[in-house]
């Protein structure tokens, strides 16, 4: 990918302060793939990475890949295509959508991004597609980049750190970004994930995504904090926004209400619980477009 350096060049990895329940002084740092690209978000690039160069190794001239009406990973790989000169094409949930329908979806078909509204029962059908098994010439990317492509881009994000923490905590959608970290992290580490799905089996969904991707999975290395979804997936509490509100207005990066907010809450909860630990890693996933332009995203 011709410019994937000089995006993940901006990545970089800093100590960091977090509200009052830090009472054993654990060192925290966050990695901050938030700084990577404004559209191209965070892990999204990650996982976009070798699906692209598998993509020209097969002589694809298209990516097709499925999301929400809100999806990221949509906007992501729109610009990525705009940048790398791919056609793109975005199968979107909800057949009574159009491009017009928001502000994302507009800026995927300005980036060139061919959309197609399908009905959540056919979405459901093809969301799953992987490689080049629809039509020649056309590479299709599961939803969310989950595939085995997508982990192995992830795990960059900790071949990237000095890799010596003993937690790394993240949130957790598709599982994609999550194992990958796992399957890049020290063995002295923890992984803790952060569902932001109300009801997300996160054990199960893990391992099936790492006997499909061929990642070795023990889950006793994985701390499941799955209370703090608040309602569920792009919901919030007032508790909640209370929180972030504090944080973005005295830290020097900021989180939003999906994902990293989520994450980061319940990152404070669990250090107010903790001795012995010295070293703590948050993984900013990014998502900020979406957070600046008032959205929320899948």
């Amino acid at each position: 990918m011709t410019n994937y350096s000089k995006f993940v060049d901006r990545s970089c990895t800093e100590q960091f302060t977090l509200q009052k329940k830090n009472k054993s002084n654990v060192m925290l740092f966050v990695k901050r793939d938030d700084l990577i690209h404004d559209e191209i978000s965070g892990n999204k690039i990650r996982k976009l990475k070798f699906n692209l160069k598998n993509a020209r190794i097969l002589g694809c001239d298209t990516i097709k890949s499925f999301g929400g009406a809100f999806s990221n990973h949509l906007l992501a790989l729109a610009s990525l295509g705009k940048i790398e000169g791919i056609n793109t094409i975005g199968v979107v949930r909800g057949d009574e959508l159009n491009k017009q329908s928001n502000k994302l979806l507009e800026r995927c078909a300005d980036l060139g991004m061919r959309l197609e509204f399908v009905s959540r029962s056919q979405f459901k059908g093809i969301k799953s597609l992987n490689g080049m098994v629809d039509n020649p010439g056309v590479f299709c990317i599961p939803e969310g980049g989950a595939n085995r492509e997508g982990v192995l881009g992830c795990a960059d994000i900790i071949n990237e750190t000095t890799n010596d923490y003993d937690y790394i905590v993240v949130a957790q959608g598709t599982c994609t970004t999550s194992l990958g970290i796992y399957s890049a992290m020290s063995n002295k580490t923890k992984l803790i994930v952060v569902p932001v799905l109300k009801g997300f089996d996160a054990i199960s969904e893990m391992q099936f995504l790492a006997q499909t991707t061929g990642v070795s999975f023990d889950k006793n290395r994985v701390e499941v904090l799955n209370q703090y979804h608040f309602g569920g997936y792009a919901k919030t509490t007032d508790e909640l926004d209370k929180f972030i509100n504090s944080f973005n207005n005295q830290s020097q990066f900021i989180v939003e209400p999906t994902y990293t907010g989520k994450a980061l809450y319940a990152l404070n909860e669990f250090l107010a619980k903790q001795e012995g630990t010295k070293k703590v890693l948050f993984v900013h996933t990014g998502g900020l477009y979406h957070f600046k332009n008032g959205n929320t995203a899948i």
